[in-house]
């Protein structure tokens, strides 16, 4: 990205192959995933006369053909001021120097503001924390923040407090070398003698009986708020998934998952169209999963009434973008998660 004019940023974006027909669709498809370019903001930059091709011409419009390798400019306005409230919300910090922090989210938390969370973040919470150091690092809504995990997902993040580390951090990302392995629960435990995982498109195994989905992810055509499997116009994801105990003589499974890349939803789209949706997931499935006779009573409705998705960031490795340290941190399952494993291991009918 380069500044076009002191108050824009531009973005230029080449389109791959399959991003789509449509110069809205594709952009959108093809955008790097931290502007949270959707559709019809896409639409909306369009017709204010904000997205040129290669020779400077302006868009007509979203329908207009968008051929693979054409080459466009986005001219992005600067971002409407926001008062980011630093708030003294409780932290567990993993580690902290003067560059960078890492901390163990917890389930219900959002990283940072978005419409309906315009507080109580953890956005929110590390500015209170750090103070000024975080100020203007990653813009005023996200300040210092480098990923994301879902709201109702536990677990390890890392922010950056100063300029160098935001940069170092986001190069690391973007070239999927930091190490992210999360814990799962799933319904049914993914084998690879499993005739209908093996004829799956972009499903293969991988030596240890590893589960590899490879397989683009995009925005849910009807609802925004779900992102899906595409045949064309997503985004490269690629998750793997290990088995490490089975529940219910298989009705359930806890699986260590690999990130190789880190789009939105990632693990819990590509388990759900692998016919293994978490446990708890409301949005991808996995709460109509539910296989009730493999646990008993009392204990098989705590099992259907655990509420979020079985999903902790457990393990995150990165280099430090400053000093060059191999850094590596791990955490245990916060206690729902825990409890969760224990009705899972003591209370299967056999």
């Amino acid at each position: 990205m380069s500044n076009s004019a002191p108050d824009a940023t531009r973005v230029t974006i080449t389109l791959p192959d399959g991003a789509g027909s449509r110069l809205d669709k594709a952009l959108a498809a093809a955008a790097p995933e931290e502007l949270s370019l959707s559709r019809s903001r896409v639409q909306a930059l369009i017709a204010a006369g904000a997205v040129r091709d290669a020779d400077g011409r302006v868009a007509d419009s979203g329908k207009q053909a968008a051929p693979a390798g054409s080459v466009w400019t986005i001219d992005l306005p600067p971002a409407a001021p926001v008062d980011l409230v630093p708030q003294d919300i409780p932290l567990s910090v993993l580690y902290e120097d003067a560059d960078l922090i890492v901390v163990d989210k917890p389930a219900g938390m959002v990283v940072h503001p978005a419409p309906g969370a315009p507080d109580g973040t953890l956005a929110n919470a590390l500015l209170y924390h750090c103070g000024d150091s975080l100020a203007g690092i990653g813009g005023e809504k996200r300040p210092g923040i480098v990923h994301r995990i879902d709201k109702d997902t536990s677990g390890i993040l890392v922010a950056a407090k100063t300029d160098a580390a935001h940069q170092g951090l986001s190069a690391q990302f973007a070239a999927h070398s930091v190490l992210r392995q999360y814990l799962a629960v799933s319904w049914g435990a993914p084998s690879a003698g499993d005739a209908r995982l093996r004829g799956l498109k972009g499903v293969s195994f991988e030596p240890g009986n590893v589960l590899k989905v490879d397989r683009p992810i995009a925005r849910h055509a009807s609802d925004r708020k779900k992102m899906a499997v595409t045949p064309a116009g997503g985004k490269r994801a690629v998750t793997r998934a290990q088995v490490q105990e089975v529940f219910g003589g298989g009705a359930a499974a806890l699986l260590q998952c690999w990130l190789e890349t880190g789009r939105t939803h990632q693990i819990r789209v590509h388990m759900a169209y692998a016919g293994h949706a978490l446990l708890g997931d409301q949005t991808y499935g996995g709460r109509r999963r539910m296989p009730v006779r493999a646990f008993d009573g009392a204990v098989r409705s705590r099992i259907e009434a655990f509420p979020r998705q079985a999903l902790h960031a457990a393990t995150l490795g990165f280099t430090h973008p400053v000093s060059g340290t191999d850094m590596r941190f791990e955490t245990a399952p916060p206690a729902d998660f825990a409890a969760l494993l224990q009705d899972l291991r003591g209370s299967a009918t056999g």
